[in-house]
């Protein structure tokens, strides 16, 4: 019995005149797709491991992404944003009574999720069809001709995303990833040593 991962961007006009209060907007449906995709295509956090009771408990995980300054690049910032939360996210312990149902938790004792690895998104835009750049701007977005993400996980390519606009040739790719694994793997590193600057510490209980 397997848990639930439930991803969910927002950009909302706080973040960019851009974008209007109300339902979600497209970019945010595919921002939210996508980072649903890469967990399940990293296989970053197992959802087997959000059982709590076979057959009658699991944890269901809504990981809210909400852009506070929208300047581009959204697609990177989110991924390095869910990493990060889902490494730094304390679960509290609870039991399930196997004769009543009762479920019972235990705000004193808690467990980390099972996050297996660290994937990182690189985003790389066109111009002119020969000029790449990385981690572009919202301006830079708006001149780009074309653009590419590439997720990748230590020496492992996750997944290559091309919304459209001008093709890349073979070569562009090979490039992009290449320059992908070396930022994802310094990004891990970033995330890594963040994570352990931050004293981590359980509630406590009056």
């Amino acid at each position: 019995m397997n848990g639930f991962i439930v991803p969910n961007v927002e950009l909302s006009p706080l973040c960019s005149p851009n974008f209007r209060p109300g339902p979600p907007g497209e970019q945010a449906q595919v921002l939210s797709q996508n980072m649903a995709d890469l967990i399940a295509n990293s296989q970053c956090l197992l959802q087997e491991s959000l059982c709590i009771c076979p057959g009658k408990l699991v944890w269901v995980l809504h990981i809210d992404l909400v852009c506070l300054d929208y300047d581009g690049n959204v697609m990177d910032a989110c991924t390095l944003a869910l990493v990060s939360a889902l490494k730094n996210t304390l679960l509290p312990k609870v039991t399930v009574d196997d004769e009543t149902d009762d479920i019972k938790t235990d705000p004193t004792s808690h467990t980390t999720l099972q996050v297996t690895c660290c994937p990182v998104s690189t985003t790389f835009i066109m111009f002119d069809n020969t000029i790449l750049l990385a981690d572009p701007t919202r301006e830079e977005e708006s001149l780009a001709t074309g653009a590419i993400t590439i997720v990748t996980e230590g020496d492992n390519l996750c997944s290559i995303y091309k919304p459209g606009g001008t093709p890349f040739t073979d070569d562009q790719i090979d490039t992009c990833v290449q320059r992908a694994f070396i930022h994802g793997k310094e990004a891990c590193r970033l995330v890594e040593d963040t994570l352990l600057s931050i004293d981590i510490r359980e509630p406590s209980v009056s």
